[in-house]
């Protein structure tokens, strides 16, 4: 589906900071529709290649606005930050690791029919790169590991919180929730899945099956009432992940560079050539973690061993854009 020529025209026109706001909410219109778990790996594949057009529009004519985008977008940790400090009596972060806007109606359906209040639903900037380690070190985290058994410290910028970081069933991690007030948990479901089924064969399919499993069940949604009754609840991601699966291929000299530059990832640290391309296919980004070169757009090329199906660090909106969401539910 093309852009609407009216919103095109405001994106050609309008500064950064209008113009931003406008692609994300197009993002999150077009993926947080209703969706029926029969149709689910079609219609998310047919929801990214909607998004994909914004995603074009951003690699083409307007790329500049990538420039922009780490001081416009406000990032998920400051955001998180933010909310944190709210006077919320308690409250708890569940961060589910490498959540992309393509999960957002199995969220929003499940908190429907399971009774929670739905307070916000919106989506922020992963850390650029879109990577774990920058993430956790944004929220003052060594990294995410750290979390695990309530050893987050005292040094993090979620104070006061029990923390907890888990790869484990949500039966077994609802066993890990006390009474404390506050909870900061970190999931690595999906971004585990991610890079399991990243490999050769339909990664967005497989993954696609795996949510509806995950996010309809009733261990879930258990887990989730364990966190938020009597408190405040954010879920949230660190980044999401692009489904590099369905990108096109990149031939000749771009696909050359973008081998060369990238191997079979979508980031590499400090200084390095862009590459004579206009657009460009590639951006060198300051951020707070450092000077970092990052892929632009959706392309995949050969690379040894073949290029992963599904994978994070460069810039596209589903791998750049985290879901925020934020409900409660009555004792």
């Amino acid at each position: 589906m093309a852009i609407d020529a009216e919103v095109l025209q405001r994106l050609t026109k309008d500064a950064p900071k209008d113009a931003w706001p406008i692609i994300i909410g197009k993002a999150i219109e077009i993926a947080s529709k209703p969706l029926a778990a029969s149709h689910a790996p079609s219609e998310v594949t047919k929801r990214d290649r909607e998004i994909g057009e914004l995603d074009n529009f951003l690699s083409s004519s307007g790329w500049d606005l990538w420039h922009a985008f780490g001081d416009t977008v406000e990032r998920t940790s400051d955001r998180l930050v933010r909310w944190w400090n709210e006077p919320y009596s308690a409250k708890a972060v569940l961060i589910l690791d490498g959540l992309s806007l393509r999960e957002l109606p199995w969220l929003l359906q499940g908190a429907k029919e399971r009774g929670f209040t739905l307070h916000e639903v919106s989506a922020n900037a992963s850390e650029l790169p879109g990577e774990t380690n920058e993430f956790a070190q944004a929220l003052g985290f060594a990294s995410r590991s750290q979390l695990q058994n309530n050893g987050g410290g005292l040094a993090h910028k979620l104070q006061p919180a029990y923390t907890e970081s888990v790869d484990m069933a949500w039966e077994d991690c609802a066993g890990l929730i006390n009474t404390a007030p506050n909870l900061v948990f970190w999931h690595h479901w999906p971004d585990s899945k991610v890079h399991e089924g990243s490999g050769a064969g339909q990664g967005l399919d497989i993954l696609t099956r795996d949510a509806v499993w995950q996010l309809c069940s009733d261990d879930f949604w258990a887990f989730v009432e364990q966190l938020a009754t009597g408190r405040r609840l954010v879920i949230t991601s660190d980044h999401g992940y692009a489904a590099t699966g369905i990108f096109p291929d990149a031939d000749g000299e771009v696909g050359q560079f973008l081998k060369k530059t990238f191997s079979s990832g979508r980031s590499k640290a400090g200084i390095g050539e862009t590459g004579p391309f206009v657009p460009p296919v590639a951006m060198q980004i300051n951020s707070p973690h450092g000077k970092h070169l990052l892929a632009v757009g959706r392309w995949k090329w050969k690379s040894q061993g073949g290029y992963p199906t599904l994978t994070h660090g460069g810039l596209s909106l589903l791998e750049v854009l985290s879901p925020f969401i934020e409900i409660s539910k009555s004792k």
